[in-house]
Parts: structure tokens; C-alpha cells; sequence
């Protein structure tokens, strides 16, 4: 199944531990204090995943958006 590519735009800047935690996704930190995050997603769980991971650490998501097409 071909992965989504997703940007994940969250509040703050990552440290470098979390940073390398996230390999296979860039990371860029943005305008306002938010850094984005964008990188293939196969599959909902994977998203979940990400999202549930950031809940823990207690960093506030803003947004998360599907970018351009499907990857092969």
C-alpha cells in the first residue's frame, strides 16, 4: 500500500534526541515558534502513532495536513 506523505505542524522546537527519533520525516522549524514535520505515513496506525507519541511527551499538535500525492 502506497504511503501518504503528511505534514504534522506542532508548538515549539524539538530537541535533538526527538529529532533523531523521527528519522525517515523532515523536520523544520517555522515562523511563531512551530516546527513542521513531514514525512511518508503508510498507514493510519503509523499516524496514531505519531500522534499518540507527541500527546505523551505533551506537545501540542496544530495541525496535521496530507502534501501532494501518494509515493510509490
Amino acid at each position: 500500500m502506497p504511503a501518504h506523505v503528511m505534514e504534522v505542524v506542532v508548538r515549539g522546537r524539538l530537541g535533538p534526541d526527538l529529532v533523531a527519533a523521527l528519522e525517515g520525516f523532515d523536520v523544520e522549524p517555522g515562523q511563531n515558534g512551530m516546527t513542521r514535520i513531514v514525512g511518508p505515513v503508510p498507514d493510519q496506525s503509523k499516524l496514531f502513532g505519531l500522534l499518540d507519541m507527541f500527546d505523551g511527551l505533551h506537545i501540542e499538535v496544530v495541525s496535521v495536513n496530507p502534501v501532494g500525492a501518494e509515493t510509490p
